[in-house]
Parts: structure tokens; sequence; C-alpha cells
């Protein structure tokens, strides 16, 4: 039994263009190798964003909800940012 399953798929003009470079610098063998190969990375990237949600996001939420009166209000969060902004960039808020 084949382990690999053919897809026709339609690509913007640019993204047609960078598959083909990629092969014909030889980076890639074939156009199949580079949408494998992005595949991988974007299942990678959520992997990475589900691990960071259930290690830090969750815990952290989980935190503030068992105890808020260590949380910061958000008038008091975007004040600071303001603050912040202003003395990075040296423009006063109006």
């Amino acid at each position: 039994m084949r382990s690999t399953q053919s897809l026709s798929i339609t690509l913007p003009h640019e993204m047609a263009e960078m598959v083909r470079a990629k092969v014909t610098s030889g980076e890639y063998a074939s156009e199949s190798e580079v949408i494998r190969d992005g595949l991988r990375t974007l299942a990678a990237r959520d992997a990475a964003v589900e691990k960071w949600l259930r290690e830090e996001v969750v815990p952290t939420y989980d935190a503030a909800m068992a105890d808020p009166s260590k949380a910061i209000p958000a008038d008091q969060v975007f004040t600071r940012i303001r603050a912040l902004h202003a003395e990075r960039t040296g423009k006063a808020r109006k």
C-alpha cells in the first residue's frame, strides 16, 4: 500500500515561484519536498504553541484565578505600557 497521496494544490504566484526557486537552487529535489518541509514546520509551530499554552498560559491563568489580588488591572497595565513607549520613543502622550 502507498504511504503517500497525490494532491492538487493552487498557490499564489509568489508562493509558487518560491517553491520553484527552492528546487532550482538545489536546496530541495522536488516541489513536493518543499511543501512537505513547510508542512513539517507548520506542525512544529502548532506543537510549540500548544505546549506554550499548556505549560505557561494555563498555569498562569490558574494562578491568577486562585489569587486575584496579585493581578494588575488592565488600565494600570496600559498606563505602564504607554509610559514605557513614550520614554523609549521620546513621545509624550497627549
